[in-house]
């Protein structure tokens, strides 16, 4: 869903440059509501299933450390939206400061987590079938993080929804990989 929202707006705002645009631009003006809750959506989502996967993690190779991060990003996540709220108009020098902060910690946290969750997935055999496909996906999203950070030519927006498009669709098959997983309990892979 909020993949779908995300393209939406591209066409909804023609007053902005979907090649150019970050998407923190679009969380103002027409649809900035919309954009912000789904934020706030997508950053419970993250946390909730980062300790459901934890939860669903073979116990003797579980680590605290990937929901950790999941959790910090969702939480740089959410900061961005609701301070993208309010902090513009009551502190628009502290604004600036704030989204750059939260939202370097929400990709920096979320692309570490997703390397180390998919090392782990490769530890466990439940998750082994689907571990390979999550570790390389997971470096990909690392690799591209970085060109768009260290890349400043290229087209900001462009780069950026990529970015957050891979963690998304990361993020979506652990999800459905959970799903299939959920029940599945035999006495080699028991804690």
């Amino acid at each position: 869903m909020f993949i779908a929202l995300v393209v939406a707006l591209q066409f909804a705002r023609a007053d902005l440059d979907w090649t150019r645009a970050t998407l923190s631009l679009y969380l103002h003006g027409p649809h900035g509501l919309a954009l912000r809750t789904a934020y706030c959506v997508l950053a419970a989502a993250i946390a909730a299933l980062a300790w459901a996967v934890y939860a669903q993690t073979r116990v003797d190779v579980r680590r605290g450390l990937p929901p950790a991060l999941f959790c910090a990003a969702a939480l740089g996540l959410a900061t961005v939206a609701i301070g993208d709220s309010w902090l513009p108009r009551y502190h628009p020098v502290l604004a600036p400061l704030v989204h750059g902060l939260a939202a370097q910690t929400a990709f920096l946290c979320v692309s570490v987590a997703m390397l180390l969750q998919a090392w782990c997935f490769g530890r466990d055999p439940r998750w082994r079938d689907s571990a390979r496909w999550a570790w390389w996906w997971a470096w990909l999203t690392f690799a591209g993080l970085w060109l768009h950070v260290l890349w400043r030519e290229s087209p900001r927006g462009l780069g950026q929804k990529a970015v957050i498009a891979a963690v998304v669709v990361w993020l979506a098959a652990v999800a459905c990989m959970l799903w299939r997983n959920v029940g599945k309990e035999t006495p080699e892979t028991s804690g």
